[in-house]
């Protein structure tokens, strides 16, 4: 008796219930991952897109916005939400805004998502090709996946479109903004036409010009502007420029500012905003007089140098005024450009003194201290208002604390490496074990 084959059983066709309760499951599995994912699409867009322009705040805040973005989308794949009641993230909304207000372009913010599209999707195809799916479950799965990771990146690509159009509307007509593209194009010109520049903003070149950034830290952002205007104003008369300054503004809480002047003034940061009185929230970084349209660049790279360094997170808060020629300012600000390698090199250097302890932080000051008086235990003493002996005790235990790591570093590096900790503080300093 001859038994035939039975005929191949057919997976049965996916259910939408079966297809939404595995790519929930999926969006759970996923919720776990959300840190690593957006660091990962952080990563892809620095590399292939990076339009921070060196401002620590901006690259604090694109980092929050992807994280923002992650997390509400796996809210949506965990939750079936949909796309209607989707509220759009904080940071995301803020970033658009701040992209708008620097004049960045916003294909870099429409490139930007997309890029963050594409990353969640190849983590989706590797979820459920993890699973093994039957081959129509399997596709119907992903194509869902695909239908609502898209559906969430034109919405909200749509919505921070809008937020960046309506604020660049509103900065054409923010009060200093009408010269913000002339500033722009006279620093970064080859061959700039300084005629017209003078023409257009009434501000002449042939002075030495001091450059100053004065930026907005506490919580009333809605009067950041008129606050720092009054500041410029202070600074201003402060300063005794020769005539009005020229001031543009960068954001909401932001603005760059050149004095003019006729002769070389004297620039102390610190005692500047004391004397401005500027108002607490109110911060100052400043470059060096220059004269000619070159001083007025190089002194505005100097002043954004140094404001990189006080916008640096976890630098000291007592920053509330920082200066291009301030001790070991210019040469800081190049080397915090790459925070992973100076960090490493301080504590190679200064050995156990690199230490982020009480005791550690005695012995920075005075060794620093010691060196700026030209080595003299007398004057360190003197400026310490220490006993001489006590300043020597110190400066034995702090060249000891060195030779923890290894030794044989020049009096100059060792200098170089307390000026860093010094501005970076707890950048650089090794945490307490």
């Amino acid at each position: 008796m001859t038994v035939s084959a039975l005929p191949p059983q057919r997976a049965p066709e996916p259910t939408p219930a079966r297809v939404s309760a595995l790519v929930a499951e999926i969006g759970a599995g996923l919720r776990a991952m959300q840190s690593e994912i957006a660091e990962a699409m952080t990563r892809r867009i620095i590399n292939e897109i990076d339009y921070s322009r060196d401002d620590p705040r901006m690259a604090d805040l694109r980092a929050a916005s992807i994280h923002a973005n992650v997390v509400t989308m796996i809210d949506i794949l965990g939750n079936d939400i949909p796309i209607d009641d989707v509220q759009p993230p904080m940071a995301s909304v803020e970033y658009a805004r701040r992209l708008a207000q620097r004049k960045i372009p916003s294909n870099f913010l429409v490139r930007a998502y997309h890029m963050g599209q594409d990353t969640m999707m190849r983590i989706c195809y590797d979820e459920v090709a993890r699973r093994e799916l039957p081959s129509a479950l399997g596709l119907a799965v992903l194509k869902r996946l695909t239908e609502l990771v898209y559906a969430y990146t034109d919405w909200i690509v749509v919505y921070v479109i809008e937020t960046y159009e309506t604020e660049r509307m509103q900065q054409l007509t923010a009060r200093g903004s009408v010269h913000s593209s002339t500033v722009h194009t006279l620093l970064s010109a080859s061959t700039p036409d300084t005629a017209g520049f003078e023409s257009e903003t009434g501000y002449r070149l042939d002075h030495i010009h001091l450059a100053a950034i004065l930026w907005y830290t506490g919580n009333d952002g809605s009067s950041a502007l008129s606050l720092l205007d009054t500041g410029v104003r202070a600074l201003a008369h402060t300063l005794r420029a020769d005539a009005s300054p020229l001031v543009t503004v960068i954001d909401r809480r932001t603005l760059w500012v050149w004095f003019p002047f006729g002769r070389r003034p004297a620039v102390d940061a610190a005692a500047l905003r004391s004397a401005a009185d500027l108002t607490d929230g109110v911060r100052l970084a400043v470059g060096l007089p220059g004269r000619g349209l070159a001083g007025f660049r190089r002194s505005q790279q100097q002043a954004a140098a140094a404001y990189f360094i006080a916008t640096v997170p976890g630098t000291p808060s007592d920053h509330l005024a920082i200066g291009f020629g301030d001790p070991g300012v210019a040469v800081v600000s190049l080397l915090a450009k790459d925070l992973d390698a100076t960090r490493e090199w301080v504590r190679e250097v200064l050995g156990a003194l690199a230490d982020d302890t009480q005791q550690a932080a005695v012995l920075r000051e005075t060794l620093s201290t010691f060196y700026e008086t030209g080595e003299s235990h007398f004057h360190t003493a003197q400026q310490m208002t220490l006993h001489r002996n006590t300043v020597k005790y110190r400066i034995t235990k702090a060249i000891d604390a060195t030779r923890s790591g290894g030794g044989g570093h020049e009096k100059l590096d060792i200098a170089v490496a307390l000026q860093i900790c010094r501005i970076l503080g707890q950048n650089v300093l090794r945490p307490p074990s």
